[in-house]
């Protein structure tokens, strides 16, 4: 699905399906150089579950024509803007790793079109290591590598895709191999540099917050930072599962993202 918002084309995956306007609408962001192929095992299954899903491609990012956005509150601004364009708020977010920080912003500083959240792969900062920024920087093939590296849970760098005969990192590799030069590390430096503060106090829709026991990118004990400040939150663990979550239990993840958006 392709629509014209602030005068570029932005694209989202609607699961294959024609938006239905009468079923509750579930906004997917991706995280940092991905796109919206990451949700795809996702959103055809919400789709056929009783609600309209849209997986953003985010400004510079996969489809989606446009200017990059440097900080995670103007990724936060231009989200809510487009939920507003879509004109089917508020809406359920859904966000994973930098898509979590930017829909804790969305929610604190736009509460009018968050209904409620679901947050993977999330934590109140996320810093990143010096040499994949580095890496990055310098659109070296080695920012994918490490990213997906340290992305995936173990069982996930031998074996494990749902489509047999495909090696799971190596997707995910591809994915982000197609990045254009800058986009990577545009979205590390935002995540780098993004401290949400008490940004957790100030939401007060219902949240849900998935952690897998292997995620090096934002281990568990950075989650639970997190989750401390929340007035009310359901916190999922999965255990043997990585950063990649949505990727490497699709399953699961489909089961406990359809019970959360209830």
């Amino acid at each position: 699905m392709e629509l014209t918002f602030q005068e570029v084309k932005v694209n989202l995956a609607t699961g294959g399906v024609k938006i239905d306007e009468s079923q509750p609408a579930v906004l997917l962001v991706h995280g940092a150089g991905m796109d919206r192929t990451v949700w795809s095992q996702q959103t055809r299954y919400l789709a056929h579950h009783g609600f309209s899903p849209m997986a953003v491609d985010l400004p510079g990012h996969g489809e989606s024509a446009g200017e990059l956005l440097s900080t995670i509150p103007e990724m936060a601004d231009w989200v809510s803007g487009l939920i507003r364009e879509l004109d089917m708020g508020p809406v359920r977010l859904v966000g994973h790793s930098m898509g979590s920080l930017i829909s804790l912003e969305v929610a604190a500083r736009h509460p009018d079109v968050t209904e409620r959240l679901i947050l993977m792969g999330a934590a109140a900062t996320m810093p990143v290591h010096p040499d994949l920024l580095g890496a990055a920087e310098r659109n070296e093939i080695l920012a994918p590598q490490l990213m997906t590296a340290w992305a995936h849970g173990a069982r996930a760098h031998v074996a494990g895709n749902p489509t047999p005969g495909l090696w799971m990192r190596s997707g995910c590799q591809a994915l982000l191999e197609r990045a254009a030069d800058g986009v990577i590390y545009n979205d590390l430096a935002a995540c780098n540099s993004y401290e949400a503060g008490d940004i957790a106090g100030q939401i007060d829709c219902p949240i849900t917050v998935m952690v897998g026991s292997e995620d090096k990118m934002t281990p568990p004990k950075a989650t639970a930072q997190l989750v401390a400040g929340f007035h009310e939150v359901d916190l999922l663990h999965l255990e043997g599962i990585g950063h990649m979550m949505m990727i490497e239990a699709p399953d699961q993840i489909r089961e406990m993202m359809l019970s959360a958006l209830q």
